[in-house]
């Protein structure tokens, strides 16, 4: 009797357990392909969380351990970021050219410039403690020279890519604008530190000259911005819900320009002839506290905005980031006007921003961490919306 083989039935196909990091990602090699300059707003975040700690009138001096351990987080997250933007301009440099073409993403390209100065004025206050003064001093004066060439690049290129490229709508403006056109007010801060490093005379005298001309490049850019964003919200309201949290960005020019007043002010006597040094120390609280006082109106305003958002929804971006930085300069020019007039209310305002920097830094910190071993934060930028005619 002939025996049948049993015929073989079709093997089912294996269920892959899914991947415990990146599932988001078609490939673990996508992880580069839309690595936007926006990720430097995490280094810019953290390294003010350092920087400004040491600054405040009262307790700065005993963080400065802690202040220094983020510092060192910054740092190494800088150089991450630095190889990673690395490979992914060489591995997809058709990407790296669309994003930098981005109506939205393309304005963040300010925040390499501003992420290499914020790690710089780090390694000057902080470094010391593990690099020794010298180099400490050497490696930030090179980082300042970096982050200001980078700067001043960006505060040219990306406005010139916008007033040449298709008209923007009337509703196009976002806090967002701002982020080339900051990084000299954050140079002309940081480079105030390094001024007592050079050699006396001419050196200082020219170091002094640039961080004030790097102020006014800055403050009147955003002098020109500003009333374009209020008048998008007054006339188109808030906009996307991702853009809500770059409203927040606005504080940086405000804080950055009074930390830089009252940093310039420091460096000025023995540098700048008599009058004028005393009359840059005048300028801190004339120009400071009126100008403070508009950060923290503006404080109020974009805190409104965001919880109304938030209870309508409000997704997660590294937009977000910009609850952090921005803040850190508010806590920096309170600290500044605190050290200069002795008032307790700045000092209970930096005290206050303080906690709420450290609280929006280990918030957004740990849902970046979140998103980035999902892989949902690699994914591509999404697409403007349409233009209307």
């Amino acid at each position: 009797m002939a025996v049948h083989s049993p015929t073989r039935s079709a093997a089912p196909p294996v269920d892959r357990p899914p991947r415990r990091l990146l599932p988001a990602l078609d490939h673990p090699a996508d992880l580069l392909r839309n690595l936007g300059p926006n990720w430097f707003a995490a280094v810019m975040g953290t390294g003010i969380v350092g920087n400004a700690a040491i600054t405040l009138p009262v307790g700065g001096q005993a963080l400065r351990p802690a202040a220094t351990a983020v510092w060192a987080l910054a740092t190494l997250l800088l150089l991450a970021l630095l190889g990673a933007w690395t490979a992914h301009a060489v591995r997809h440099p058709d990407r790296a050219r669309a994003l930098a073409g981005h109506p939205v993403m393309g304005h963040f390209w300010g925040a390499p410039a501003m992420a290499l100065l914020t790690v710089g004025a780090g390694t000057v206050a902080l470094g010391a403690d593990l690099l020794g003064t010298h180099l400490a001093v050497r490696a930030g004066a090179v980082l300042w020279a970096a982050g200001t060439a980078l700067g001043l690049l960006t505060c040219v290129a990306v406005p010139y890519r916008t007033m040449t490229g298709e008209p923007a709508p009337a509703d196009a403006a976002f806090g967002g604008w701002l982020m080339p056109v900051v990084p000299p007010m954050v140079s002309a801060a940081t480079g105030a530190a390094l001024v007592p490093h050079l050699p006396a005379g001419q050196p200082r005298l020219t170091l002094l000259l640039v961080c004030a001309a790097l102020f006014g490049i800055s403050l009147c850019c955003s002098l020109i911005l500003l009333p374009q964003l209020w008048s998008r919200l007054v006339h188109h309201g808030p906009g996307p819900a991702a853009l809500v949290p770059t409203l927040w960005m606005v504080l940086g020019p405000l804080g950055q320009s009074v930390t830089a007043v009252h940093l310039l002010a420091d460096a000025a006597p023995g540098v700048l002839p008599a009058p004028y040094a005393a009359a840059v120390r005048a300028a801190v609280p004339l120009y400071g506290v009126p100008v403070w006082g508009f950060a923290l109106m503006w404080l109020a305003l974009a805190t409104a905005l965001t919880v109304r958002q938030a209870r309508r929804g409000l997704p997660f971006s590294l937009a977000w980031w910009g609850f952090t930085f921005p803040v850190g300069t508010c806590v920096t020019a309170s600290a500044g006007l605190a050290d200069r007039l002795g008032a307790h209310l700045f000092t209970a305002t930096a005290l206050a921003l303080y906690a709420f920097l450290v609280l929006a830094w280990l918030t957004v910190g740990t849902r970046t961490l979140r998103g980035a071993l999902r892989g949902t934060l690699f994914l591509p930028p999404p697409a403007p919306p349409a233009r209307t005619p």
